[in-house]
């Protein structure tokens, strides 16, 4: 929406023509005053009520004129004033879409038996959810249907990705290590041979205020604690053939950190140079696959792993998340940093 208004400046005694132009951004989040050169000027109030203060926001000089970004979102279904001095123009605000879409694409770990000492889920939406209200719509049910107590761990700022599409859910740590006093007193969330259900409510609403198109339920068993780092040496790796896309395969013999598994493998040539391909995590968390964006040469690869790749316990590939009597840490990685498992293409 764009009005133009001609207005006449006479600067010591000569006309000059100025153009002033008021638009909203093409997101709704901000008014552009074109020909405009005072911030102190540029006004913006909801229409209507004169007897109410200028909306706060930061009014900054752009190419070509004024920029307003309030400090708060404007309200969906609502008319602003906007006033250059004496010129103004009205906008209202469209009405947001409360069509419910946003689903729960994937929950991770995606096994039906985990760890009693599990630390974490990833929970992964089709589209950016509304921050600060996972307490209120995700709920781990237990034995009966009830409810299990603060399970998770509450933190001031939840762990978001940029997107705002994946949480990191954390159990509360004190309750999963041993020899805390949260875990002496209130014991772990989870029971090995018990049955649990991880519920994640459908009025979450998303990042536009909607509701969700539906709920999501992760039924689960609880099996026994996992105490041991992840053993590189027993990873078994499947080379891809000569001249082909096809991927290599790494397999762990068990299920890992999905968030940590899609972010610290790299694959390298003998030369150390870097290779350009897509990555996948595989079926449980247990496979890691890499396909290249050229077709393979003859020689010598290694896929490189930073030792921080953990269990879904927290134990990593350099330390482990509880040190208990009688087991000592398997793996010894020099300077904590990095595994490197090579691979032959052969001719």
């Amino acid at each position: 929406m764009l009005v133009r208004f001609w207005v006449f400046v006479c600067l010591l005694g000569v006309s000059a023509l100025a153009e002033v132009s008021f638009s909203l951004s093409k997101d709704g989040r901000s008014f552009m005053v074109a020909g405009a050169s005072d911030p102190e000027k540029l006004l913006v109030h909801v229409d209507g009520d004169g007897d109410l203060p200028a909306m706060a926001g930061e009014v900054s000089r752009v190419a070509g004129g004024l920029l307003f970004s309030p400090q708060f979102p404007l309200t969906p279904g609502v008319r602003y004033r906007v006033s250059i001095g004496e010129i103004h123009e009205t906008f209202a605000i469209p009405e947001a879409d409360r069509t419910p879409v946003t689903r729960v694409a994937a929950v991770f770990p995606s096994a039906e038996i985990l760890p009693e000492n599990l630390l974490k889920f990833y929970l992964h939406f089709t589209e950016p959810m509304a921050l600060g209200e996972a307490s209120q719509h995700v709920h781990l049910i237990g034995r009966g249907g009830k409810i299990v107590a603060l399970p998770f761990l509450e933190l001031a700022e939840e762990l978001w990705d940029p997107e705002g599409r994946r949480l990191t859910l954390f159990f509360d740590p004190g309750r999963v290590k041993r020899g805390l006093r949260p875990h002496e007193e209130e014991g772990r969330a989870l029971v090995a041979g018990e049955d649990y259900e991880l519920r994640i409510n459908a009025a979450w609403r998303d990042a536009k205020g909607r509701s969700m198109a539906s709920g999501c339920s992760k039924k689960f068993r609880a099996g026994p604690a996992d105490y041991a780092q992840p053993e590189p040496k027993v990873w078994t790796i499947e080379p891809p053939a000569l001249g082909s896309r096809e991927g290599v395969r790494l397999n762990f013999g068990e299920a890992l950190d999905h968030g940590l598994l899609e972010r610290v493998l790299k694959v390298y040539h003998s030369n150390g140079q870097s290779l350009a391909g897509e990555s996948a995590v595989g079926k449980g968390e247990k496979e890691w696959h890499w396909k290249p964006k050229i077709v393979w040469g003859a020689g010598s690869y290694e896929i490189v792993v930073e030792a921080i790749l953990e269990d879904l316990a927290g134990n990593s590939v350099a330390r482990l998340f509880e040190e208990i009597g009688g087991m000592t840490e398997t793996w010894v990685v020099p300077g904590h940093r990095l595994i490197r498992v090579p691979f032959v293409v052969k001719d």
